[in-house]
């Protein structure tokens, strides 16, 4: 399946360590886009993963993760409005 996952991590309560904590986890599996937004295909069992491993760094009072499901990026229209990364500019 392809999703967009994005994520608000509340800087209070330790705060900018979880923020990395899951920044670092959601970048094993999916591609980082923009600030706390990530996207890519992903299994059912690695989805599964990535949430079993998201949920020490979560705090279901102040924080927000929100994932969008779709069965294939082509069935995702997307739009860019204002600069678009180029994603091999990360690769040396």
């Amino acid at each position: 399946m392809y999703v967009v996952l994005v994520y608000d991590i509340n800087q209070d309560n330790n705060g900018q360590k979880r923020w990395s904590h899951v920044f670092k986890t959601c970048k094993k599996y999916l591609s980082h886009i923009q600030n706390s937004v990530f996207e890519g295909e992903i299994s059912k069992v690695q989805l599964a993963k990535l949430q079993q491993e998201l949920r020490p760094y979560i705090d279901k009072d102040i924080d927000s993760v929100i994932i969008f499901k779709s069965r294939q990026e082509k069935w995702l229209d997307k739009e860019f409005w204002g600069k678009e990364d180029d994603k091999t500019s990360f690769f040396l």
